[in-house]
Parts: structure tokens; sequence; C-alpha cells
């Protein structure tokens, strides 16, 4: 049975106790209050994924960041494994004193929760939210040799030849293989999942016509875009991408469910004290606003949110609240 997502009223409370600052009972006036002299040492940032990926990329952007905005070293520590699951338990169960904090993802926070019949974690009582980092833009894009110029075109040949065409996913439960669901939900279409270990192999096999169809990070295809090996359909997104003009938005196409964007955001085992999450949201806010920092987000495609602990509990609540129609849709049930 697929655990209940918690509410965007729930999560948006457990968000601003988290930012609200010190609790109930002002200390002796010759004691500083616990966490002001936070940080004191070095902070260890937990990656969830692989050193090369896009969490991995954002979290070394935001941890160097961070070590001039606070005066101690983030020092980033990969804990891969079942689709980011490992590294966040790892993260929920470490002591609640703000010198472990993680790397919290559209996969982690939002597929995980909705699609897997049980968790090492949970996502409700045993984190915190810090803040949302920024947001990549996902893409569907189709093999360059498929006779179809446009989205419209794709769809009725999608529906014209039912189960004849693949789409391929980094795995069962990825990002890819949700929005693969939702399209054949928003299309009545059948097209075929093909799960691989990891978006690369996916990839090369749509660029070379093993399969036709990846629904993708906008980052990892918009090479093979721009080289013309595959053919952009749509992208997510509040508006048009600066670097793909002419390819609409899935909002565009009346596909808004799939007009999601991966978030990267800062969590925190839950129990963490709120003077400390106050503190790690204010720097965070100060690393986005760094031009240098926007910029190297703005290179790997990433808008730059940078939103509060409620603000961004809610973001993850209505995430889970999408992921989990597709996912019962679909009748999706990992272990």
């Amino acid at each position: 049975m697929i655990a209940k997502p918690m509410s965007a009223k729930r999560w948006s409370l457990l968000g601003i106790v988290l930012g609200a600052g010190i609790g109930v009972g002002a200390p002796a006036l010759s004691q500083s209050p616990p966490g002001d002299d936070y940080p004191k040492r070095a902070i260890t940032l937990i990656v969830p994924f692989a050193p090369g990926g896009s969490t991995d990329v954002v979290g070394r952007i935001v941890a160097e960041a961070l070590h001039k905005e606070l005066g101690q070293p983030v020092v980033v520590e990969n804990r891969a494994g079942a689709g980011g699951s490992l590294g966040t338990a790892v993260i929920a169960k470490a002591a609640p004193d703000g010198y472990t904090i993680g790397m919290g993802t559209a996969s982690t926070l939002a597929i995980n929760p909705a699609a897997y019949k049980a968790l090492p974690y949970d996502v409700q009582t045993d984190l915190a939210p810090i803040g949302n980092i920024a947001a990549v833009p996902n893409i569907m894009s189709i093999n360059a040799d498929v006779k179809a110029a446009d989205m419209t075109a794709f769809t009725a040949l999608a529906r014209a030849t039912p189960g004849k065409l693949s789409y391929g996913s980094s795995g069962n439960g990825s990002v890819s293989h949700l929005m693969g669901e939702q399209y054949k939900l928003a299309t009545k279409t059948d097209l075929l999942h093909v799960p691989y270990r990891g978006i690369g192999p996916a990839l090369q096999d749509v660029v070379g016509g093993q399969i036709q169809v990846l629904f993708d990070n906008l980052p990892t295809s918009l090479p093979m875009v721009e080289a013309g090996k595959l053919r952009a359909l749509a992208v997510s997104g509040p508006h048009r991408l600066e670097a793909l003009p002419n390819v609409p938005t899935f909002a565009e196409l009346g596909m808004e469910d799939l007009n999601w964007v991966a978030f990267f955001g800062l969590i925190a085992p839950a129990k963490t004290p709120p003077v400390m999450i106050t503190k790690l949201n204010e720097a965070l806010k100060r690393v986005v606003a760094d031009k240098s920092v926007r910029e190297r987000l703005a290179a790997q495609q990433a808008i730059v949110v940078g939103n509060s602990p409620p603000e961004f509990a809610a973001e993850i609540a209505r995430e889970i609240e999408r992921m989990r129609r597709a996912v019962t849709a679909a009748k999706i049930e990992l272990n």
C-alpha cells in the first residue's frame, strides 16, 4: 500500500514552526541563545546521488558559496543508492544539530514517497525543509528520424500505433519514468516503458534509434537537441526557455500535469533547532542572490528559487500529490 502523503497545510505548518526562530522561554541574560554561535565547525552536506549528476553539481555550487557565508567548511558527501533513498535516510537519521544537512530533490521528496511501498524515511516526520535552491526544467524529445514534426503529430502517431513506440527512463520510479506515465495519461496513448540503469544509456539509445522517446532533465538532453540528433517536443516551466525559444511548454499544449520542474533544495533532520534552520535559510537566500552563483546555476539551465521553509514545504506537498496521481493511475508500486 502506498504511504499517504502529507497535506500542504501540515507541511506548511511544519515549515512555519521551523522558520519561526527560537522557541518559548527566554534564556538568562548572561547566556547566548541556543545556536546563536552556529556554526562552530564544518557542516556535512549529503548528496543522495553519485558525483557528476545535476544534484551533485548544484550541491557543490551551493556548498562552496555557503562556506563563504557561514565561515565554516561545507563538505559534500555522496551517498547514492535506491533512487536517492539511501542518502536521504542518512540525512533523516542524522543528529539534528545543524551539522548534517542534505540535498532534497523531486525524486527523493516527491516521487519516492508516492511510488515506493516502503521508504527508510518519512518526508513529513523525519525531515525539515530549509529552502528550494533552484529548479531545472524537463524536456520531452524524440529521435530525429521519427516522422513527427511537433507534439500534435507525435501524439497522433502514438495513438495510431499503440504499444509500438517506446520511451526510455533512468529506471523505475525515476523522473523520466513518471513523466512518461504522465504523458500517457494526458494523451490517452500507449507507449512502451524501457527502464535503463541511468539516463546516459537511455539518451544514447534514443539518439541511436533503439527507442523513440525520452523524458529527461533539460541539461542532459539539450546538447543532443542543439546538435540536431533529437527533436524537442515540449519543455516544462512557467514560460518558454531562452535556450529553446521555439519549443512550447507542456502548459501551452494543455498538459499541465507535465509542466513541473525538477527542484533541488536543502533539507535537514527533523528537530533541527529552528534558529539553525533560519540561519541556513538566510545564508541560502544570500547565496542564490550572488551574481556568480546565479551564473553557475544558469549554466546548468537551472531557474533560481531561494524560497522560505514554509514555501518549500508547500511546494513539496504539491509535488507529492501530482506524482501520486500518476502513480495511482499507472498502478506503479515499487519495493
